[in-house]
C-alpha cells in the first residue's frame, strides 16, 4: 500500500525530474491511499500556482485511489505522531494514514525523512 505526500504528488503533475520516481505509486490506483487532506493541499496549491483546470484533472487523478476521510481513530494516531515525531497537522495526519494501513509514504518533504516506512527523495 502506498500514501503518496503532497509533495511527491505535486512533483508528479509538474512532470518533474522526480514524477518518475512517485509515477509507479501513484499509477498503482489499486495500493493507493489518499489521504482527504492531500487533496485539500494539492487543490489549494494548484488552484494558487496553476489553472483551475489543472487542479480539476489532479482531484479526478486523486480521487482514483481510496480516499480516507479523517475520523476519531485517525486523528488519535495523528496526535500520537505529531507528539512522537514533532509533524504538523497535516503531516500527521498523513503519517497516521499510513501507520493505520500499513503503506509507505513517497515524499519530498523533509519533515518525513528517517520515519519508518518513507520513501524520501531530496528535490
Amino acid at each position: 500500500m502506498n500514501v503518496v505526500d503532497s509533495s511527491a504528488w505535486l512533483e508528479y503533475i509538474a512532470d518533474s525530474p522526480l514524477a518518475s520516481v512517485f509515477g509507479p505509486a501513484i499509477e498503482d490506483s489499486e495500493q493507493l491511499i489518499v489521504p482527504a487532506i492531500t487533496i485539500y493541499e494539492v487543490n489549494k496549491r494548484l488552484l494558487v500556482q496553476r489553472r483551475e483546470s489543472v487542479a480539476a484533472d489532479a482531484m479526478l487523478l486523486m480521487r482514483e485511489g481510496k480516499v480516507v476521510p479523517p475520523d476519531a481513530l485517525l486523528a488519535e494516531e495523528a496526535s500520537r505522531e505529531a507528539v512522537t515525531n514533532k509533524l504538523s497537522l497535516a503531516d500527521s495526519i498523513i503519517y497516521a494514514t499510513a501507520v493505520l494501513h500499513g503503506a509507505t509514504v513517497w515524499t519530498t518533504d523533509k519533515h518525513f525523512k528517517g520515519l519508518p516506512n518513507v520513501e524520501y527523495r531530496e528535490k
